[in-house]
């Protein structure tokens, strides 16, 4: 089911279990070969494809393109929501639904910037609403769900990083007009440094390019399996959803 094809009315009459799935991405810098839109064409393909696995068990709305990418704003084209204000949007999407009697909120996100406030978002929410014990409240960010490296074997990146072989395979897979030529592109270190401690950083820190990983590994084929295993992935994660029964906390002593 599509918010956006629906009168008021329609929404109303829901079951207020019916889980609201709310897709986040974002418009920032994909290095000299990707556009800048990449993050919201790639969630976008991957809700494209889940929407058929799952029927009309959820309520999609629209995709948010406006993300957490104040990391990436040394680079032009980047448009970002700070890290504080995106956190409210967040929680501000979240309670229009909440006080229509929806109980259970899954932000499916499709951009690295946007997890620690989308993590933060959910959290502070649950505080707020700590006595209602229906209430289902999730941040889940797309590659994490579904394995793609059990499908192929020729994956030289074990990780999704930024403008790299996954998201470049992807757009291939998409639309190989907007990649521009990659072959030649080195690779890039996923590393922080002073790991495991968790350090402070801006893009340009990282990548003069602005892209993490191994662009130059990518095909179109590979963006394919990796299509198929998120949209599998995510399909999973909404069934699960759906079939909550409302009142469990699954593991918990």
């Amino acid at each position: 089911m599509q918010l956006v094809e629906m009168a008021w009315p329609q929404v109303a009459a829901l079951p207020r279990s019916t889980p609201i799935v709310i897709p986040v991405a974002a418009l920032e810098q994909h290095g000299h070969h990707l556009p800048v839109f990449t993050d919201s064409l790639l969630l976008g393909e991957v809700v494209r494809r889940t929407q058929p696995l799952v029927g009309d068990q959820v309520l999609w709305a629209p995709l948010m393109w406006l993300g957490n990418s104040h990391h990436h704003c040394d680079f032009p084209g980047t448009v970002s929501a700070s890290p504080r204000v995106y956190l409210d949007l967040l929680i501000d999407l979240a309670e229009n639904f909440l006080h229509h009697g929806f109980q259970r909120i899954v932000f499916v996100n499709g951009h690295g910037g946007n997890i620690t406030p989308g993590k933060q978002a959910v959290f502070e929410l649950r505080q707020k609403y700590r006595d209602r014990q229906d209430l289902l409240l999730l941040f889940a960010t797309y590659w994490e769900h579904g394995n793609p490296l059990t499908l192929r074997q020729d994956f030289v990146q074990a990780q999704m990083g930024h403008a790299c072989e996954w998201e470049t395979s992807m757009i291939l897979r998409l639309n190989p007009q907007l990649v521009q030529p990659i072959a030649d592109l080195p690779s890039v270190s996923f590393a922080y440094g002073f790991e495991p401690a968790y350090r402070g950083w801006t893009t340009k820190d990282r990548t003069a390019a602005g892209y993490i990983g191994e662009p130059a590994q990518a095909t179109a084929e590979k963006g394919e399996t990796l299509f198929g295993a998120f949209s599998e992935g995510l399909a999973k994660l909404l069934g699960d959803v759906a079939a909550w029964d409302g009142v469990s906390w699954p593991s918990r002593g």
